[in-house]
């Protein structure tokens, strides 16, 4: 085992060769907000979608068409309103009367990164329409089925439910999203280097493209390969399970858990460390890799009660007392 550690973190080594670069093309644009970028390319290397929350004006959506130059991937920006139909989202089929045939026309989603803006301003039904996509990386048109472009991941960004004009994301359709991201203010120092940066009128951020869609699903294979050993997986285990049952780990929470994170929690925790830990350049995930990405697994996963409201208790309240009492290996 040890011998295939070594081999491992020898490929780790020479295909993580590109985050540094990755970075150093974002910081071109990006200035600050390092925890949203980096868990931004952990969902990229380990096929997972991801949910940026924060109030308008964050650089989510900057970032997201930053990280798409970066990777020189084919990218499409779906701006979402009340209005919006799937049709708008996936494509449709259309009468042709020269032959009176249907063809099928492909909607914006046939693309590598796609960035839902403002997910919550459409409709469910809309939102809906993302659900095979995300899950099965295809898509249905009428009768026929079509696979989406390789790799395929989703940006969708959001603002606060209690903004005016929005509509919460349904709980299936937020399980498919690996990780939710809390996308916060800047820094105060950080907030004059983009007053310095972007108080111009003429921006022209010259992003170099510093891997390519093939190379990504070469890397996933990497970092398919890292090792978990057996005590992290218990782990990551007890964890997921002890947001359903925290009564049997010794954790009081009273009544303020309506439901636990779902197994898919279990193998998107799993599946982050590992990309994680590859940004590291270690073929192993620690405990701490867990501990890290954790939170942005599991906050949307946990649905809290009312009685948790009136405590002023959030998922993530509820998540840290969790991780604070299982037994680290």
């Amino acid at each position: 085992m040890t011998a295939d550690i070594k081999q491992i973190g020898e490929l780790v080594e020479q295909k993580s060769q590109f985050v540094h670069a990755f970075f150093a093309q974002i910081d071109k644009v990006i200035v600050g907000q390092r925890y949203m970028l980096e868990r931004m390319l952990v969902g990229l290397l380990a096929d997972g979608h991801i949910l940026l929350e924060g109030v308008p004006g964050l650089a989510k959506t900057m970032a997201v068409t930053a990280l798409s130059r970066a990777i020189s991937a084919e990218f499409r920006r779906i701006q979402f309103t009340p209005d919006l139909l799937p049709a708008d989202l996936i494509g449709t089929q259309i009468y042709r009367q020269s032959d009176g045939e249907f063809y099928t026309r492909k909607g914006p989603i046939f693309a590598n990164i796609i960035l839902a803006d403002e997910i919550n301003r459409a409709p469910a039904k809309v939102q809906s329409a993302l659900l095979e996509s995300m899950q099965e990386h295809q898509v249905t048109i009428g009768q026929q089925t079509h696979p989406l472009p390789a790799p395929f991941m989703v940006l969708a960004t959001q603002n606060p439910i209690e903004q005016e004009g929005t509509y919460p994301l349904p709980e299936a359709q937020l399980d498919r999203f690996m990780l939710k991201l809390k996308v916060d203010y800047p820094l105060k120092d950080q907030e004059r280097q983009i007053l310095e940066r972007m108080a111009s009128i003429s921006k022209n951020f010259d992003i170099q493209p510093v891997i390519s869609p093939a190379d990504i699903m070469d890397v996933r294979g990497v970092v398919d390969q890292i090792y978990i050993d057996d005590k992290i997986k218990d782990y990551i285990v007890d964890i997921v399970c002890a947001t359903r049952e925290p009564q049997k780990y010794g954790i009081d929470l009273g009544n303020f858990i309506n439901y636990g994170a779902s197994p898919r929690a279990t193998i998107y925790l799993a599946l982050a460390a590992k990309a994680y830990a590859f940004m590291q350049q270690r073929p192993y995930v620690t405990p701490q890799d867990i501990k890290s990405i954790g939170m942005d697994v599991l906050r949307h996963r946990v649905i809290i009660s009312y009685e948790a409201e009136a405590e002023d208790m959030t998922s993530e309240d509820i998540i840290k007392t969790v991780f604070d009492n299982i037994e680290v290996p």
